[in-house]
């Protein structure tokens, strides 16, 4: 536990969700329409300066974990550059990266060498064509390079797959079959109405459901102790290398052990993925703030981090509408 900064609930700030940029490669239709999103002008995402200066500060408030994401973190230009130097930022003990891997690969090596502790890989389906359908891009085979290279790295791996009525629920078995043989989480994740859109879809597939199809075809899940700032419950099937996860995001059954914060691709400060935002770092930054000024307002802001992602969409000031890409997945 951090001795650091905590919430009116007592919860530490451990871990800082980072988007590097909202730019993406593929289109994922339950994230962004087909044409895409209004992405901002570049000059209004942080620099790489303000990210490492930022990541700095937090790191001072108790911040020991950190993950970079975006949109897709690797279409962002000298990337890999930003990537060595917050690798030396005394203080974060864990680095991670979420991608969808189209054109990560060949640079899986690198990041083993530089010291990235853990990797999330974007994959909603094992079938090529249904791939292409779910994102409206051809990157099945990229992606599937960038696992097999991320489990010869040693590189911890978790797949991601949001679970959609009507698109993967026949792929939910052969996801998990990967853990059978390949020592990968596969998680399963609720999806979420952050499609860019302003659409809220049914919520078809809960985590309840999720798990009762896995134990109708894989029998007995056992359940791992949960780990509190965590947002999966794991368990482990017999006989499998590896686990699965069931991530129950729209449900909010996680909330109550929350220990991380957002930092948006433009600066935006949300203590929950559901709330409207709470602290604009990239003004402050521009307008010559002192790292303690910035401190103190991170402070004064994570003091209203509300219970759970219920009260926190409950006080929105407006409906969500926002792509998860411009949020940070």
């Amino acid at each position: 536990m951090s001795n650091f900064l905590t919430d009116s609930f007592g919860r530490p700030l451990e871990y800082l969700r980072l988007a590097v940029t909202d730019r993406c490669n593929l289109r994922c239709f339950y994230c962004m329409p087909a044409e895409g999103i209004d992405y901002v002008p570049r000059k209004e995402l942080l620099t790489y300066e303000e990210m490492l200066r930022l990541t700095r500060i937090f790191v001072q408030l108790g911040v020991n974990k950190l993950r970079l994401t975006g949109g897709e973190p690797f279409v962002r230009k000298n990337f890999y550059g930003f990537l060595k130097r917050v690798t030396k930022i005394e203080g974060l003990d864990k680095i991670a990266i979420t991608t969808n891997g189209a054109v990560a690969s060949r640079h899986i090596p690198f990041l083993k060498e530089i010291g990235i502790t853990s990797i999330n890989l974007s994959l909603d389906t094992l079938n090529k064509d249904k791939f292409t359908e779910i994102t409206r891009r051809d990157f099945f085979d990229q992606a599937m390079e960038t696992y097999q290279a991320i489990l010869a790295a040693g590189i911890k791996l978790s797949v991601n797959m949001v679970v959609m009525q009507g698109k993967n629920i026949e792929d939910i078995i052969p996801m998990a079959m990967l853990t059978k043989n390949d020592d990968v989480t596969v998680r399963y994740i609720e999806e979420m109405p952050f499609n860019g859109q302003g659409q809220r879809n049914s919520l078809h597939f809960n985590h309840q459901k999720i798990r009762a199809t896995l134990e109708a075809e894989l029998h007995e899940l056992s359940p791992l102790p949960f780990t509190p700032g965590t947002t999966a419950q794991e368990y482990q099937v017999k006989g499998h290398k590896g686990k699965i996860g069931i991530i129950a995001a729209h449900s909010r059954t996680f909330c109550s052990s929350c220990n991380r914060l957002r930092v948006t691709a433009t600066g935006h400060m949300k203590n929950c993925l559901y709330d409207n935002g709470v602290l604009n770092l990239k003004r402050m930054l521009t307008d010559g703030s002192s790292d303690k000024m910035i401190c103190e307002a991170i402070k004064a802001a994570y003091q209203t981090k509300l219970k759970d992602g219920h009260q926190a969409e409950a006080q929105r000031l407006k409906a969500i509408s926002e792509s998860m890409s411009s949020i940070g997945g």
